[in-house]
């Protein structure tokens, strides 16, 4: 059958499948959840893991991709309990047909608002019907907003710090360049989000259309929405739709607003976990950390009660710290920084280039050290890191501390690291993590 719109079978074919399209909605939605419901402890994990890692650049995909999962599962659920509330009012049709409501011998001031109110059962099928459809079609609408808006935040922040921010450019050339793109970035973010907010409203008039339009052309391409925007123009020019469409998003604000309140039971012993002194967070024991999304904070060492005559201490790698290391030291920091995104496919080092590279990583190495101190309550204890991997694959820097000669009972175990002040061109120590502990000899 031939697949132009213009001919009338395929037309047929098309009111054929839009009467038996909830039969396809049902299966989509019945494995869309599964899959989704599936994936997202998953998503969650790696979401964390980002966090943890400090790796913005693979969190805010995590992130928009968690809350794009979120939003199906919360719209498939309701579509699937309101489709099969249809079926159900279908089979009830069928048994009882419509509401006679003479046989149900009210009162005439009842019977005449519930005929005004009700007006038929097979109008209540057919707004089931209808609502069942429109949100069937928004929610996958919802999730091209949600990546829409991550582009454009995206692209502010790209140009903040590929043109704005970075050094390899002459300064007036990207200030006035980066200052031009930002500028227009956010008066079209700004234009776009009244536009949607009005259903069209800077389209309608003739010399706001007119400046509109190249903010329109552009962000078009920028969001992705020449992809989804007969979806949504086929939204707006339906009363029905529009109403539906425009209701939702507040919805979920709303809904996010009232899954935030929870009870409190405590003036006091909630906020301890922000005084690492007062309280055991198992994020800082190795031995705490059993579930699939247990990640390290910071540093951990391998339990709150320790037996061995040794403190195992893993500190972890973030790209902060590779910062840090290159403030202190700015001898390290290559001229070329490999750091990022880059293809493993073609690999190639000399023996000079492996050498000169073990040799910087040992110099790595030893700034590191210089800079972290762990001390135990006031003393400091002598440490050595080396490179390792903890049990989560993770990246770290590990040593052992001798404590045969400290004494039983609590402890308090600090990782202080030294930094340099830009302005007062000296050097402070600062306290990275407090890990509290019992020691007891076997």
């Amino acid at each position: 059958m031939s697949n132009d719109y213009k001919d009338n079978k395929f037309k047929e074919l098309l009111d054929k499948l839009q009467q038996e399209s909830w039969q396809l909605e049902l299966l989509i939605s019945g494995f869309a959840i599964f899959g989704l419901i599936t994936a997202i402890p998953h998503i969650r994990t790696a979401m964390i893991v980002a966090e943890n890692d400090r790796e913005l650049h693979i969190f805010i995909p995590i992130l928009i991709a968690f809350t794009a999962c979120s939003i199906l599962i919360f719209n498939l659920l309701i579509h699937v309990i309101l489709r099969g509330l249809w079926i159900g009012a279908l089979g009830l049709r069928y048994v009882s047909g419509d509401i006679d409501f003479e046989k149900l011998n009210y009162q005439n001031k009842f019977t005449n608002h519930l005929k005004k109110k009700i007006v038929s059962f097979d109008k209540y099928v057919a707004t089931l019907e209808n609502y069942c459809s429109v949100l069937f079609a928004i929610s996958f609408l919802l999730i091209f907003y949600v990546i829409s808006i991550a582009l454009i935040l995206t692209c502010i922040v790209g140009i903040a710090s590929l043109i704005i921010s970075n050094d390899d450019l002459p300064e007036t050339l990207r200030t006035i360049i980066g200052i031009f793109l930002m500028i227009f970035m956010l008066i079209g973010t700004l234009l776009v989000f009244i536009d949607f907010l009005t259903q069209g409203y800077l389209k309608k008039k003739k010399w706001l259309s007119k400046i509109y339009f190249p903010f329109y052309w552009v962000f078009s391409f920028l969001t992705l929405t020449f992809l989804y925007r007969p979806l949504v123009y086929n939204f707006l020019d339906n009363k029905f739709t529009r109403r539906l469409s425009f209701f939702l998003v507040p919805s979920y604000i709303a809904i996010s607003v009232l899954i935030s309140f929870k009870n409190h039971k405590t003036n006091y012993l909630e906020s301890t976990k922000y005084v690492s002194n007062t309280y055991l967070d198992t994020r800082n024991y190795e031995n705490l950390l059993v579930n699939d999304d247990d990640f390290e904070r910071i540093a951990t060492i391998q339990s709150k009660v320790i037996r061995e005559p040794y403190i195992k201490l893993f500190r972890i790698f973030t790209e902060g710290v590779e910062n840090r290391i290159y403030n202190y030291n700015p001898s390290l920091k290559p001229k070329n920084d490999k750091r990022g995104f880059k293809t493993d496919i073609v690999m190639f080092s000399s023996t000079e280039t492996m050498r000169n590279r073990d040799s910087l990583t040992r110099k790595y190495l030893e700034v590191f050290n210089n800079t972290h101190q762990v001390y135990i309550d006031t003393t400091k204890f002598d440490s050595d890191f080396l490179v390792a991997k903890n049990k989560r694959k993770q990246f770290g820097f590990e040593t052992y501390i001798n404590i045969n000669n400290l004494s039983e009972g609590k402890h308090i175990l600090r990782l202080k690291r030294l930094r340099k002040r830009t302005k007062q061109k000296d050097t402070v120590k600062r306290t990275e993590i407090s890990i509290p502990f019992w020691y007891f000899k076997k």
